[in-house]
């Protein structure tokens, strides 16, 4: 399915080791929440969810480069509209019991986020 046309909010969380066990237990919350609480059909759907986690290397280009020793977490949720990015922060500050704790940890990382950006180029 190509998701050209549609919204993607995309954030990356670079974290030092010692941060590391509390990113992995705030997405797993996260993703239970989203879950729980997403629509899957209308102008709010979430039509795509994940979340990868690996090695930040010292190149970013060269996949065969040491790691840093940090670890990058990669938030990409795919929304049917605006809308949905806009529904997804509300719901966020209001029903998400670690929300306060994902800002908390994120002031701790290293941040890169692309807020509900048009989505240019998809296949299939």
């Amino acid at each position: 399915m190509s998701y050209k046309g549609k919204v993607q909010l995309t954030i990356i969380f670079t974290a030092t080791p010692d941060l590391v066990a509390e990113g992995d237990r705030i997405f797993d919350s996260h993703a239970a929440w989203m879950a729980r609480t997403h629509h899957r059909d209308g102008n709010k759907a979430l039509l795509r969810y994940n979340i990868v986690k690996g090695p930040e290397l010292a190149n970013p280009l060269d996949p065969s480069s040491k790691p840093t020793g940090d670890t990058c977490y990669v938030l990409a949720e795919v929304y049917e509209s605006q809308a949905g990015v806009e529904d997804h922060w509300k719901q966020g500050a209001e029903s998400w019991k670690d929300f306060p704790g994902l800002g908390q940890w994120a002031g701790k990382c290293k941040v890169t986020a692309v807020h509900g950006a048009p989505i240019i180029h998809s296949l299939w």
